[in-house]
């Protein structure tokens, strides 16, 4: 009679922890954003999406930093993202602006509906997107408008308003452009610049302007925070069009010269 060994339970494999947490609190900051703009808090809602993408930034570095990416930390990363980025800004801009179209008819209230929900998809298929194109994409750019950014987009207007005492049923004819747009434009073929190629490292130099222009931006940052966010994030999102389209504008160019040669 034969002896058979006891079969072995399969072992689970943990998490790391200090990555994660980050990402956590990025999620934590997102879902508060929507508790906030329930209760008609918008200016701190706006806030927590800006938290949340700080800590979205760090998570990433702290990963590499430690030797402690993994496959969960990038999945977890993106459903932490859709909810930041994508249903919290979604559901602060309805709760502050689009909701109030109801008033003008049931047509006005499903168009308000509609742009909520056309940019919170647009972030979930951006998201997909982004990960099926880890390690072919150029790293210097992003293909469409990363979720981040738009979210920064709209909270800060968001943010200037509720700080200039501007109510969102004031501008509810504006705010179904401002979503449908920054949502199709994380869904474009637009080239971003993504600030992964900046030097950055701890022996890697730059030239001293680098350090006035961060200096300048942080006292601008301290004078008026939204309206400088707004700003910035606005030039951002007009970026890529722009950058696009000189792009194709100057290879059409280069290709006439050669055929002319």
């Amino acid at each position: 009679m034969s002896d058979f060994l006891p079969v072995r339970p399969p072992r689970h494999r943990g998490i790391y922890l200090l990555p994660n947490l980050f990402t956590t609190g990025a999620m934590a900051a997102g879902f508060y954003a929507i508790v906030a703009s329930i209760g008609g808090r918008y200016g701190d809602a706006a806030v927590a999406v800006f938290i949340a993408a700080l800590l979205d930034g760090m998570d990433g570095r702290v990963a590499r930093l430690t030797g402690t990416q993994s496959e969960f930390g990038v999945q977890y990363d993106s459903l932490s993202d859709l909810v930041s980025f994508g249903l919290a800004p979604a559901l602060v801009m309805y709760t502050w602006s689009l909701s109030t179209l109801r008033d003008f008819g049931p047509l006005w209230g499903k168009l308000g509906w509609a742009a909520a929900f056309i940019y919170a998809a647009c972030a979930a298929l951006r998201l997909a997107r982004f990960n099926t194109q880890v390690g072919v994409a150029d790293k210097r750019y992003f293909q469409g408008l990363a979720s981040p950014a738009a979210a920064a987009v709209c909270m800060s207007f968001v943010w200037s308003m509720d700080k200039s005492d501007v109510t969102g049923a004031e501008l509810c004819f504006i705010t179904p452009w401002i979503a449908a747009i920054t949502g199709l434009l994380m869904v474009s073929r637009f080239r971003y610049f993504s600030f992964k190629s900046l030097p950055l490292g701890d022996r890697q130099l730059v030239p001293f302007v680098w350090i006035v222009a961060a200096l300048l931006i942080l006292v601008l940052l301290y004078l008026d925070p939204p309206r400088v966010l707004l700003a910035g994030f606005t030039v951002y999102l007009l970026s890529g069009p722009v950058l696009t389209l000189w792009g194709l504008a100057a290879h059409r160019r280069r290709g006439r010269r050669g055929g002319v040669a």
